[in-house]
């Protein structure tokens, strides 16, 4: 019952505690199928969160063996939380779990105290600025199911507003999340391209990452029929990427990358479009012709685990798009 902690002193738990929670790929699909198949074991996450809390300051990011490597984007720990709590597992301290929830998206590291002073990471403040302000826009609306749960309206009402964000950096005219320094938005723009205002992808690869208010990104985009166009649009386009070269960019259907996180949601939003067949058609073959049952059978990186979860989704015949809520 030994363990190394975020401190790097040693600690003693009665239950198990976990290493190696890489979560910006993880809290898509692979902690959503743990809190369906292995309830304990996403109860002894949570409890390894509020250990590694009380030992380093603040909820995992991208932990390793005891250290916080902050390697990727959000602070996603608050999603695996929220959707644990909202289906039922709640063997925690969940007064701590929802204080550190809030403290790892009121730090002022990551470019946060930017994000929360004008409503978006400005490109002069930070690399990858759209992306965080996609994905902090998502972890923020996590914190605000989790408040209104426990009855919280002051902390329901100041994420849900946060949650709102991700609208900051939708320019209307080319129909894309672009990068922005205070009122004007970056240019020249290609959606192709490969940039560090992006993570691991280009603007094509984080046009829907909006899963917290779907129909809300199908309203900036004009209506249903338009989203589900724009959408169609993604598979459809050229496949190169122009910009910086980007192993991880694989498994291309157009500029849908099944071989990276981002992506992984975007082949089931027809169904909130009212195009389920499209839906159908697409996963399909995703998972007929990019999963192999052999060595290198799998169209990108494994990252411990969510590339093997979404097929078992997808095999199940359902997909979690929305962590943090009961639909699937």
């Amino acid at each position: 019952n030994q363990y190394r902690g975020r401190d790097q002193k040693i600690h003693f738990s009665n239950t198990n505690v976990y290493s190696v929670f890489s979560l910006w790929d993880t809290y898509r699909a692979a902690h959503p199928l743990f809190t369906l198949i292995d309830q304990k074991r996403s109860n002894d996450f949570i409890q390894t969160f509020i250990h590694q809390a009380e030992q380093g300051g603040l909820l995992p990011v991208w932990e390793l063996s005891g250290n916080e490597t902050n390697c990727m984007i959000g602070y996603h720990s608050v999603s695996v939380i929220a959707d644990a709590y909202l289906k039922g597992i709640r063997k925690y301290d969940v007064a701590k779990a929802f204080e550190a929830m809030k403290k790892s998206a009121n730090q002022n590291e990551l470019s946060l105290n930017a994000y929360r002073k004008y409503g978006f990471v400005p490109a002069d403040k930070a690399s990858e600025s759209v992306s965080k302000t996609l994905e902090y826009a998502y972890d923020d609306w996590c914190i605000a199911q989790m408040a209104k749960a426990l009855g919280n309206e002051k902390d329901y009402q100041n994420f849900i507003q946060r949650a709102q964000n991700y609208k900051n950096v939708f320019e209307q005219e080319r129909g894309f999340m672009r990068a922005r320094i205070n009122n004007s938005w970056i240019s020249p723009f290609n959606p192709y391209e490969v940039n560090f205002n992006y993570t691991e992808a280009n603007a094509w690869q984080y046009l829907f990452m909006a899963p917290q208010d779907i129909n809300g990104l199908m309203e900036l985009m004009g209506g249903k029929e338009k989203f589900a166009a724009k959408l169609m649009d993604l598979f459809m386009a050229e496949t190169a990427t122009t910009g910086r070269e980007q192993a991880d960019i694989t498994g291309l259907i157009g500029q849908y990358a099944h071989g990276n996180e981002p992506s992984h949601h975007m082949a089931y939003l027809f169904n909130a479009a009212g195009q389920p067949w499209k839906t159908q058609s697409l996963v399909s073959v995703i998972a007929e012709e990019m999963y192999h049952n052999n060595p290198n059978g799998l169209i990108g990186n494994e990252d411990c685990g969510q590339m093997s979860a979404w097929y078992v989704w997808t095999a199940m015949g359902m997909y979690p798009v929305t962590p943090g809520t009961s639909n699937y």
